[in-house]
């Protein structure tokens, strides 16, 4: 399965980061033509599922998720999110690492492993670099100070 990385470094501390990336309604509003709809009660933890629902009108795709790990940052130590993504259509793993930099900050590891249903492997490069876009431009818009 294709996969692709993103990392990006923010003054953020690495508690507040965690915060601002496990507000999975606030991943909906950053992806265009998203909304996201959390299915379980808070707070969030392993067993924790929402929906990102992408489309217009009613051509819409259901991406239900579920989280698998999650082991927020603490004392100096990385956080981990683990995202198995559980749709008809698409499928894969998503995980967001926290890592503290030891000057101050967070330096943030994105991995995203898509795979649409129906596509030929011979496209996996497009969706990657289509996955690749959307989530760097969202990443980059949820850690904003």
């Amino acid at each position: 399965m294709p996969g692709f990385r993103i990392i990006r470094r923010t003054l953020l501390p690495p508690a507040e980061a965690w915060l601002r990336l496990t507000d999975w309604e606030r991943h909906g509003a950053l992806v265009p033509l998203t909304r996201t709809v959390v299915e379980t009660a808070p707070p969030t933890g392993v067993g924790t599922r929402f929906t990102a629902r992408t489309g217009v009108r009613g051509i819409t795709f259901d991406d239900p998720m579920e989280v698998t790990l999650w082991r927020p940052p603490e004392a100096g130590a990385a956080g981990l999110v683990r995202l198995e993504k559980r749709g008809r259509i698409v499928t894969g793993r998503a995980e967001i690492e926290v890592r503290p930099l030891p000057a101050g900050g967070t330096e943030v590891h994105w991995y995203e492993s898509l795979r649409i249903r129906g596509l030929p492997r011979l496209l996996d490069p497009t969706v990657d670099a289509a996955g690749r876009l959307i989530f760097s431009r969202a990443l980059t818009a949820i850690l904003r100070p």
